[in-house]
């Protein structure tokens, strides 16, 4: 099994059984897995990171309709299906975490319609991204949480057929 498959089947655990999961009781009991794009390889980047030297803080809309301020990281630029784009990358203000959230040409048909979020490994000024892990965010599940929505200034031109699909 690859590491993937292993991430994969400890999340459905996570969603099916466990405390923390964003679905209600009702939702587990009918819960048989998310869904997933097959494990793909071409979704596996690497892009020169040009970090923002002027640490702007910019507020993201919310799903419940208020605001979260983020730092603008930096932007990536990589290939997907041979085309040249780029990502804004963001950082927490309160744990530093860095936060890629994006749009492509699937969301409201195979994705969630406000985007999903990936995560992002800095090296070097490189950035490592693995869209076969992309994720939705957990408003995407259930209403009563309070989720980023991916800003329109991160919206690839692309299908990104790689990670979570919709849920519904």
């Amino acid at each position: 099994m690859s590491d993937l498959s292993d991430f994969r089947k400890e999340k459905d655990e996570l969603f099916g059984t466990k405390d923390e999961s964003p679905l209600n009781q009702e939702q587990k009991a009918q819960f048989k897995g998310l869904n997933y794009y097959p494990e793909d390889s071409n979704y596996q980047v690497s892009g020169n990171l040009s970090k923002n030297p002027s640490e702007e803080i910019i507020n993201i809309k919310t799903s419940v309709g208020d605001i979260q301020p983020y730092k603008r990281y930096g932007k990536v630029s990589f290939s997907v299906q041979g085309r040249e784009v780029a990502l804004n990358i963001y950082q927490s203000t309160d744990s530093g975490h860095l936060f890629v959230p994006f749009r492509d040409t699937t969301n409201g048909t195979d994705t969630y319609h406000d985007g999903r979020f990936v995560e992002a490994e800095e090296e070097n000024g490189k950035l490592d991204i693995d869209f076969n892990y992309a994720y939705n965010p957990y408003c995407a599940y259930n209403e009563n949480f309070r989720c980023p929505i991916s800003p329109e200034e991160n919206t690839l031109d692309v299908e990104i057929k790689a990670g979570e699909k919709r849920y519904h």
